[in-house]
């Protein structure tokens, strides 16, 4: 049986969530569609998609908000720092235009793949996940939220709102790399995002993220620690350890990897974005 809400706002979309348990949130469905096997949705969901507060990306006292039902492409269009330049990256390389132009954020996190493209991206941008329900609301950092393969930190009648990124994490520069089988439309074999700040030659903060190689994506505070007030010249990229990397990670054996080339490929990536920050930075500089 197939059965549609389609609420109003956000207090009726919670009340629908408190009342039935079996409702289950849909926005882009890029996620939903695939994991189907019948040609349409079975069950009782909710169209979230009408919800001025789950949507766009805003300027807060705090820093910057992010509706989580905000598409792909509404992020690659928006007027941010360069710091969320990984998250525009990996933005265009989700899928096709019409996965980009349907798919949300929200709905990427609350799908918990381990290769979930956006993830390592707002993880390296200090990003903390809203939760609300008919009861309340409530602030988790995003690596709290996603607790294992497709499982997050969502209670019974929850349902996630927005993404917050502080002020404090909206500076620097940042790259996103991926490597897959092909250059597009594909699942990721590693992927990574870096973000470093850049003050007076040396290297002030890093966030540095790796997805696809763990159950969850998972900051590498080892390789962090390595670059931090280093000089910002090409011979930064020799400080990241691949031991480090391996250190941090759990990656698996499955059709499109092994474990071992899944910690190469990530090392790798790590230090080909550190290079290329730093050039960048070198020759907006010169």
């Amino acid at each position: 049986m197939q059965e549609l809400f389609r609420p109003r706002d956000l207090s009726e979309a919670l009340a629908i969530l408190a009342a039935r348990s079996e409702v289950r949130p849909a926005a882009g469905c890029t996620d939903l569609f695939p994991a189907t096997a019948a040609p349409a949705l079975q069950g009782a969901h909710i169209d979230l998609t009408a919800l001025e507060e789950l949507s766009g990306i805003s300027r807060t006292p705090e820093g910057f908000r992010v509706g989580a039902a905000t598409t792909w492409r509404e992020a690659i269009e928006a007027d941010l720092p360069p710091a969320f330049e990984m998250l525009k990256e990996a933005a265009r390389e989700v899928g096709s235009p019409q996965i980009q132009n349907a798919g949300t954020i929200g709905g990427n996190l609350c799908n918990a793949s381990p290769a979930a493209d956006g993830v390592p991206c707002l993880l390296a941008l200090d990003a903390q996940v809203e939760l609300a329900s008919a009861e309340g609301r409530r602030m988790l950092p995003l690596g709290k939220f996603i607790t294992g393969p497709r499982q997050t930190a969502l209670g019974p009648g929850e349902l996630l709102v927005a993404v917050h990124v502080p002020g404090e994490a909206a500076r620097g520069a940042s790259r996103f790399l991926k490597l897959g089988a092909r250059r597009y439309l594909v699942i990721s074999i590693a992927m990574v995002a870096v973000r470093l700040v850049v003050e007076e030659g040396r290297v002030a903060s890093a966030a540095v993220a790796v997805g696809a190689c763990s159950p969850v994506a998972r900051r590498l505070e080892a390789v962090e620690a390595a670059l931090v007030g280093a000089e910002a010249t090409p011979a930064l990229a020799a400080r990241v350890r691949a031991a480090d990397v391996a250190a941090a990670l759990s990656p698996i054996d499955d059709v499109r990897a092994d474990a071992g080339y899944r910690l190469e490929a990530a090392a790798v990536l790590v230090r080909r974005a550190v290079s290329e920050l730093v050039t960048h930075a070198g020759e907006c500089a010169a």
